[in-house]
């Protein structure tokens, strides 16, 4: 029987108690799952299409595929992408988990995640026996490992850190692995939420100044689930790699990873409307700039956090000391450690809390800065 490591979060569980214990009750700024409704045009689509009673397609309805890549030229300057060369996944956790399987990974073979990342990219290598290595760039690894690298995933903006790779590092890494015949996967699921200097749009693996025009070998994977308060739909899609989807798509028919056709009309209508994304955004940046001040003057210093759901912050001190200092105000946040050696030292602060929480927790760290 396999065996794999023990669920993460199951550790957080004292701290969640401790926070528990807190009069005014606990903040949960731990985990990036969206509190906020789902917007009635996906509710109003999700229920048209209940009458579903045959099969739904693996490869998605070509409504649903069209909406992709027309999203991809719209919103990620993505432009080229056929509608063939696209694919709905049930979210994007079970690609990142399966990918390697499917694209026939093995024992001996290599994938390389990055040094502070989500858990995932690991138990995919360790699903099909394969070796995960953390290196954010192929020149890091040493030439034996190197010649056995088959994969690399690729997340920007970065979970944990909301760390953006420039169109210059991608199209670096591209380079990098075409050299040694890899398959590049970039998850991408944050895209929508940069903010800054990546207000605009952070760049995807598929554009041409990364790409070159040429899909080859390349994957962006994206997930609706943030962008759209969509996570209880698993509504994510994959895109590129016109010499891999083919075989992509057939192995996932095989074996039943199916998309729900109401979902997928849910997915086609919430892509084609940007506003209720921008409205989306807009409510985080609030929750985002009221809650950098506040961990800051509690003492954290806050690194990346260019885009994405999440504040990465450190207080120079052991991970655990500050997931405790911040539950004894009733706060619970994510150990850095959670992903990988390199986050040991930081808390991950999530920007998914419904405002009068977020408020709550900006309360309680200015009245413990005060004390400091």
């Amino acid at each position: 029987m396999l065996t794999l490591p023990d669920y993460p979060w199951e550790s957080l569980r004292p701290y969640r108690e401790r926070a528990a214990q807190h009069p005014d009750g606990t903040v949960d700024l731990s985990i990036g799952t969206p509190v906020d409704p789902t917007p009635q045009l996906i509710q109003d689509a999700l229920r048209h299409a209940a009458d579903a009673p045959g099969y739904p397609t693996t490869h998605g309805t070509p409504g649903l595929r069209e909406a992709i890549a027309a999203w991809f030229a719209r919103r990620r300057q993505v432009t080229g992408l056929s509608p063939e060369h696209v694919m709905p996944t049930v979210g994007s956790k079970e690609l990142v988990a399966w990918l390697p399987l499917l694209l026939g990974l093995g024992e001996g073979d290599v994938v390389v995640r990055p040094t502070i990342a989500y858990p995932t990219y690991d138990i995919g290598a360790r699903l099909v026996g394969a070796t995960a290595v953390a290196a954010d760039t192929l020149t890091e690894l040493d030439d034996d490992v190197a010649a056995r690298v088959k994969f690399v995933w690729v997340n920007s903006p970065g979970n944990p850190t909301g760390v953006v790779r420039t169109a210059e590092a991608l199209a670096e890494l591209v380079a990098q692995a075409r050299s040694i015949g890899a398959v590049v996967a970039s998850d991408e699921c944050y895209a929508e939420l940069g903010w800054g200097d990546f207000e605009s749009g952070v760049p995807s693996v598929l554009e041409e100044s990364v790409s070159g025009g040429d899909y080859t070998d390349l994957l962006a994977v994206y997930s609706m689930s943030k962008q759209s308060n969509v996570a209880g739909y698993r509504a994510a899609f994959v895109g590129g790699a016109p010499n891999l989807l083919p075989n992509l798509i057939n192995n996932r028919k095989h074996a039943g990873m199916i998309v729900p056709f109401p979902v997928q009309e849910a997915m086609r209508v919430g892509l084609a409307d940007d506003a209720h994304v921008q409205r989306q955004k807009d409510l985080y940046r609030g929750r985002r700039e009221r809650l950098i001040p506040a961990l800051q003057g509690f003492g954290l210093r806050i690194e990346g956090s260019q885009a994405g759901l999440y504040l990465w912050c450190t207080a120079g001190e052991d991970t655990w000391r500050t997931v405790g200092r911040l539950a004894d105000l009733g706060i619970v946040v994510g150990p850095g450690s959670f992903y990988g050696e390199a986050g040991e030292g930081y808390v991950r602060v999530a920007l998914t809390a419904p405002d009068e929480r977020v408020d709550a927790a900006v309360q309680r760290l200015a009245a413990a800065a005060e004390e400091l």
